[in-house]
Parts: C-alpha cells; structure tokens; sequence
C-alpha cells in the first residue's frame, strides 16, 4: 500500500490515516508531497482524482479521503479491530468520526494545523464565537466517550476515532483552550503515543511555509 501525504507539519488530514496506520502497523509506503511548490498541483493530481491530500493506492484501488481510507483498512484488516467490536460503541464512533469529517468548520478554518508553532493568548482570545462553541462540543465529545468507556482513549483501545480527532488534539496544543480535566489528560495519552510522537519529529525537520505560519 502507498499512502501519499502532505506536510506533516500542516496537513490535518494526512495526520489521520497515517497515524492510524502507523498505530496498528500497517504495512505502507509514504509517499511525501511538499505544499507551496510550484508543481505541488501537478504531482497530487497524479495519485488523487480529487487534487486533495491524503489518498491510498493498493492495487487497483485509490481510496482520496481521510475517512474514506480508515473505512477501507478497517475491511482490509478485520483482525486489527480498528474499529470498537461492540455495535453500540461503533455506532458512536462512527457518528463522532462523521462529525469532525463534515463539521467543525471555524475551528478548521480559524485554527490551522501548525505543530511546530505555539500561539500567543492575545491569539486564542481572538477566535469567534463560532470557533469556541467547536472547543466546547468537541470537549464534549471526548469527556463522554471517555466517562462511557472508561478510556484510556474514546472507545477503550485506540481506535478509528482517536485517529479522526487527533489532528484536532495537535491545534489544541498549539493554540492551548481550556479544556476539562478529563479533556486535557486524554490530549497528553494522545500525544505520548509512538505514532504521534513520530508524526511531531517528522513535523519538527520540515521547511516552514511563510504563508501558513504568518496566520498565527
């Protein structure tokens, strides 16, 4: 399998299945595509029909969406339990996955991935109300999932929707909103974990982007 990403510093989205699949130990080969190149455009188009990052080639299968390619590993590798075996549980975690899919979107576009960088408070203060009610509902969501399955993360073991919601875990760490209790020790369990870990060294050794960095 060939997962083809973007900036790990940058890319939200790429984060996900990599993790996911890195987490599990998935046997892949990363393919790394640099934002902000003049032939940036050209070489996505040549793995992803729909000139977006990440996308998943086995075979003949090209799978071009985050959600799209944990769904396919999930079939791909039932033994892994990628997703809770409990239907209840499932349901939930796919419910919460769909909703960081389709929603969020002042958080998504008033606090951009940057793992490298660490915003001011005079920043955090700035964000509207729209982007302050996703903190509070995506809290939310993890305190539930956390209190109902008794952790250590969203649905017990790691799962599908850890990886939905762990680019999200990497904005609030730059951006730093108070979060519960219960919130802010599932973002340490997250980030401790090797695949994370490995994801922010990577971030770290990359070429900053003027355009990208300047929003904070």
């Amino acid at each position: 399998m060939q997962l083809v990403i973007a900036n790990k510093n940058y890319s939200s989205w790429s984060m996900r299945p990599w993790v996911l699949m890195t987490h599990f130990d998935l046997p892949f080969q990363e393919t790394l595509v640099m934002l902000a190149k003049p032939d940036t455009a050209e070489i996505i188009r040549r793995y992803s029909p729909s000139g977006r990052l990440p996308c998943l080639i086995d075979g003949r299968i090209t799978v071009w969406d985050s959600l799209a390619i944990c769904e396919t590993l999930a079939e791909r590798f039932p033994e892994k339990t990628l997703w809770s075996t409990d239907p209840v549980a499932r349901a939930r975690a796919r419910s919460i996955s769909a909703e960081m899919h389709a929603g969020f979107a002042a958080l998504r576009n008033n606090m951009p991935m940057n793992i490298r960088a660490r915003a001011s408070a005079d920043r955090l203060q700035r964000l509207d109300a729209d982007t302050h009610a996703d903190i509070r509902r995506i809290d939310a969501i993890w305190s539930e999932a956390l209190a109902h399955s008794g952790g250590p993360f969203l649905f017990g073991e790691f799962s599908i929707a850890d990886a939905m919601y762990v680019a999200v875990v990497m904005r609030f760490q730059t951006y730093g909103p108070v979060l519960s209790r219960a919130a802010a020790d599932y973002m340490a369990r997250v980030i401790a974990l090797p695949a994370v870990q490995s994801w922010i060294a990577a971030a770290e050794q990359e070429e900053g982007i003027a355009r990208y960095d300047e929003v904070l």
